[in-house]
């Protein structure tokens, strides 16, 4: 799963890396090294005119038909039933997205206790930024939105922390996922491929990040 992750790419460097061809950047995003669920996050998605805009979005997916406070807003989505579950799938076909961070949080069960583990880019750039595989909706009775980071089974260098992570995509297939053209199974996934995961490291930190309310870049210090 993805249940808390870090962004500190200013969008300035973010555009000028990945989105030459510009982007609108709508709210302010500083530095965050322990992004819970239920707040607002980070999230890119495109208008219908192919224009690319950067806003927050509350993360914990509810779409508008689904009445009543007690309907589920998960903050995940699985790969392997998005494209037909009834909650997900006209996001994933209309409304997808990308969360942009530098890594995410996972938790090692083993004796009793929990290890936390920093997974991140392998690149020693300061700047390394991954993209989530992401689906968005409109809340309703206003012009906000919601999200879900999708997720998948673990790779094999991953799979001994956890057995689920975020779908993370490569670079050269970001403006693909985003396209509203794209709406079929098929299509999307012919569209983008997934980081290979040897440009992924993982080790371990401080439970410090176990309280959401711990914030500073010493939490992705390796211990």
């Amino acid at each position: 799963m993805c249940g808390r992750f870090t962004f500190y790419t200013p969008p300035d460097t973010l555009i000028l890396e990945f989105f030459p061809e510009g982007m609108e950047v709508d709210g302010k995003f500083g530095p965050s090294y322990n992004i819970p669920p239920g707040v607002g996050i980070p999230m890119i998605r495109s208008t219908m005119n192919g224009t690319l805009v950067m806003a927050h979005s509350h993360w914990g997916f509810r779409p508008v038909w689904a009445e009543g406070k007690k309907a589920p807003t998960p903050i995940n989505a699985r790969a392997e039933t998005v494209a037909t579950s009834a909650y997900f799938r006209d996001a994933f076909a209309e409304h997808r997205c990308l969360i942009p961070a530098n890594g995410w949080y996972e938790w090692k069960q083993s004796e009793g206790a929990k290890t936390p583990y920093y997974i991140t880019s392998a690149n020693s750039t300061r700047h390394s930024t991954l993209f989530f595989a992401g689906l968005w909706t409109p809340r309703e009775g206003d012009d906000t939105t919601a999200c879900a980071i999708i997720t998948e089974p673990a790779s094999e260098p991953l799979k001994h922390i956890h057995d689920r992570q975020p779908v993370v995509l490569e670079p050269d297939c970001l403006r693909d996922w985003l396209n509203p053209a794209l709406t079929e199974r098929p299509g999307i996934r012919a569209a983008t491929h997934r980081l290979d995961a040897t440009h992924l490291q993982a080790y371990v930190v401080s439970d410090q990040v176990n309280n959401p309310r711990h914030d500073s870049a010493e939490l992705i210090r390796r211990v």
